[in-house]
């Protein structure tokens, strides 16, 4: 069964549009899919399925990990780099060992991080809409 083409074309258009922030959450959820479905196959004793589910969450991780800017970020973005290197190395477990433990930790602090960075984003937006209401009344004033 073929997937209907214009579901794939609406999802690149989707991820091209995006911002930032929203794409930062896109890349989670999907991290967090690929996990839910690694534990699923494992259940299911398909390793192969397994596998591919736990690199698709390891690429995902990695990709946080080559877009922190640690020289601007500080101690701060090296502290989350040296989350999504440990996270990484657990996956790396996982994969090897079939673990389920290891996949629910991963699970666990990705749906954290994604929590933290949903909040930060918002507060980001209020701050931001403050800021241009704020310009606004100056000029009019």
């Amino acid at each position: 069964m073929n997937p209907n083409p214009y579901i794939k074309q609406y999802q690149q258009t989707q991820v091209q549009t995006a911002s930032p922030e929203k794409l930062l959450i896109m890349l989670f959820n999907g991290a967090i899919q690929f996990l839910n479905k690694a534990k699923i196959s494992i259940e299911n004793k398909n390793i192969e399925e397994t596998h591919n589910n736990l690199i698709g969450a390891q690429k995902i991780i990695i990709e946080f990990m080559n877009t922190l800017d640690v020289a601007k970020g500080g101690e701060v973005a090296q502290n989350l780099y040296n989350l999504y290197e440990y996270l990484y190395t657990k996956l790396v477990h996982a994969n090897l060992k079939k673990d389920i433990t290891a996949i629910e930790e991963v699970l666990n602090h990705l749906k954290d991080l994604k929590n933290t960075w949903e909040e930060a984003i918002k507060i980001a937006s209020k701050e931001h809409s403050l800021y241009e209401n704020a310009t606004i009344t100056v000029q009019t004033a």
